[in-house]
């Protein structure tokens, strides 16, 4: 038997193992497959998810609101309404022609009496007898793109020459639908800020807990002259992989939930309940640029979970926490 493997004189402990011994030069710093990396992986993915959606969102009511603008900036109405001894089917037909006589108009388009009473019936519903009430005309007047209509010398003459006549340039109600929009977007914007902030409070907290759990290790490596920018790096390259982990499986449930939205907004869109969801959000179709800003939400998210942990755990090692 050799002195290496005779046992220890009785009262005396074995020789502790050397450090070199205990720590492999395979072995991470940080254990990569532990519990609290796969909750931080299943963190990192619901608040990148959350945080897709939101910014999904606000593009989809973005590219929405302009559509809608575009649409009605584009057109006008005249309004006809009717008193005791007008002919409403006369004075729409001279205010047509008035309006397809001025510089910068496209189109002039009557409504007939059916259309324009069915333009009430989301309202007022069906059934009803619309003989009985005063139901106006309607035309509708489509810009030229040129940009050279004058509305304003376009609504004197049809004061002037069409009695009970008026034009709405809808700028109060784009003025509203821009308010409504722009609100929108920017309550989107404050919740993707509070995700973000909320998933840096869990970043810390978790690289807190993963230099408390090794502890003994960080101070091993110091014993052997580690440097703290070595010690950093390593638990930097360990959350980077988990931040890129939770953030492509976060990302990648966002895109899959706007295919999703997109391909059932194609199957509904024969409905009437689907044309007016159309009319609002579009065909919830992000493209292709929202479904890269997603991704780019996903590598910014790996990219924060890595900056984080280097400057926590910096500020550990230097006891400035």
């Amino acid at each position: 038997m050799s002195m290496t493997d005779a046992p220890a004189p009785e009262g005396q402990s074995a020789p502790a193992e050397a450090p070199g011994e205990a720590l492999k030069q395979d072995m991470p710093l940080v254990p990569a497959a532990s519990i609290a990396g796969r909750t931080l992986i299943t963190v990192i993915a619901i608040m990148t998810f959350l945080a897709s959606l939101t910014a999904g969102a606000g593009l989809l009511i973005t590219n929405a609101s302009e559509g809608w603008r575009q649409s009605v900036s584009r057109e006008v109405s005249v309004q006809v309404r009717p008193a005791p001894g007008r002919d409403l089917d006369q004075l729409a037909a001279r205010a047509a022609e008035i309006a397809r006589a001025s510089p910068g108009i496209a189109e002039a388009r009557v409504f007939t009496k059916a259309e324009s009473e069915r333009l009430l019936e989301p309202w007022l519903g069906t059934g009803l007898d619309f003989n009985e009430l005063p139901v106006p005309r309607m035309i509708v007047v489509r810009l030229a793109d040129d940009g050279k209509a004058d509305l304003k010398a376009l609504r004197a003459a049809l004061a002037e020459k069409v009695p009970g006549a008026s034009l709405d340039d809808h700028q109060l109600w784009l003025a509203r639908l821009s308010a409504m929009a722009n609100t929108i977007v920017a309550a989107a914007g404050v919740i993707f800020a509070l995700v973000v902030v909320a998933m840096a409070m869990v970043i810390v907290f978790a690289t807190r807990g993963a230099m408390a759990g090794n502890r003994e290790i960080v101070d091993v490596l110091h014993f052997v002259g580690a440097q703290d920018s070595y010690i950093a790096r390593q638990f930097q390259r360990h959350f980077l992989r988990l931040g890129l982990k939770g953030g492509l499986i976060g990302g990648g449930g966002a895109i899959g939930a706007f295919l999703f939205f997109a391909a059932l907004a194609n199957w509904w869109i024969a409905t009437p309940g689907g044309e007016q969801a159309e009319a609002l959000f579009g065909s919830f179709g992000l493209g292709w640029t929202g479904y890269a800003a997603i991704l780019g939400i996903a590598l910014l998210v790996s990219l924060l979970t890595g900056v984080m942990s280097r400057l926590i755990v910096f500020r550990h090692l230097r006891g400035e926490e």
